[in-house]
Protein backbone atom coordinates (compact mmCIF):
# COMPACT_ATOMS: atom_id res chain seq x y z
CA UNK A 1 0.00 0.00 0.00
CA UNK A 2 1.20 3.44 -0.90
CA UNK A 3 0.08 6.91 -0.81
CA UNK A 4 -1.62 6.87 -3.71
CA UNK A 5 -3.77 3.66 -2.89
CA UNK A 6 -7.00 4.11 -1.72
CA UNK A 7 -8.89 2.50 1.13
CA UNK A 8 -12.15 2.57 2.63
CA UNK A 9 -11.02 2.95 6.21
CA UNK A 10 -12.20 5.35 8.81
CA UNK A 11 -10.27 7.19 11.47
CA UNK A 12 -10.45 10.10 13.61
CA UNK A 13 -7.83 12.23 14.12
CA UNK A 14 -7.14 14.64 17.04
CA UNK A 15 -4.08 17.12 17.57
CA UNK A 16 -3.60 18.75 21.16
CA UNK A 17 -0.83 19.77 23.45
CA UNK A 18 -0.24 16.85 25.80
CA UNK A 19 0.39 17.56 30.01
CA UNK A 20 4.09 16.95 29.14
CA UNK A 21 4.99 19.60 26.70
CA UNK A 22 4.59 17.14 23.59
CA UNK A 23 1.92 17.22 20.56
CA UNK A 24 0.02 14.39 19.89
CA UNK A 25 -1.09 12.94 17.25
CA UNK A 26 -3.97 10.76 17.98
CA UNK A 27 -5.49 8.85 15.39
CA UNK A 28 -8.35 5.74 16.37
CA UNK A 29 -10.29 3.45 13.91
CA UNK A 30 -12.11 0.72 14.39
CA UNK A 31 -10.01 -1.67 17.17
CA UNK A 32 -6.67 0.54 17.02
CA UNK A 33 -5.46 3.46 19.01
CA UNK A 34 -2.33 4.91 17.93
CA UNK A 35 -1.20 7.64 20.17
CA UNK A 36 2.42 10.04 18.41
CA UNK A 37 3.71 11.98 20.39
CA UNK A 38 6.29 14.45 18.58
CA UNK A 39 8.65 17.65 20.47
CA UNK A 40 7.12 21.00 19.37
CA UNK A 41 9.87 21.53 17.17
CA UNK A 42 8.80 17.73 15.41
CA UNK A 43 5.62 19.21 14.99
CA UNK A 44 6.13 22.20 13.40
CA UNK A 45 8.17 20.49 11.13
CA UNK A 46 5.07 18.00 9.98
CA UNK A 47 2.89 21.12 10.00
CA UNK A 48 5.45 22.27 7.20
CA UNK A 49 5.29 19.09 5.19
CA UNK A 50 1.44 19.11 5.35
CA UNK A 51 1.37 22.69 3.96
CA UNK A 52 3.03 21.96 1.31
CA UNK A 53 1.53 18.62 0.44
CA UNK A 54 -1.62 20.74 0.35
CA UNK A 55 0.05 23.20 -1.78
CA UNK A 56 1.47 20.38 -4.13
CA UNK A 57 -2.25 18.92 -4.47
CA UNK A 58 -3.67 22.32 -5.38
CA UNK A 59 -1.47 22.41 -8.10
CA UNK A 60 -2.63 18.93 -9.29
CA UNK A 61 -5.93 19.19 -9.41
CA UNK A 62 -6.20 23.21 -10.30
Amino acid sequence: MGINTERDIEANLQIGPTDHGMVRLFIEGTGIEIPMDFEPEEAEEIAEEIRAAAQAARAVSG
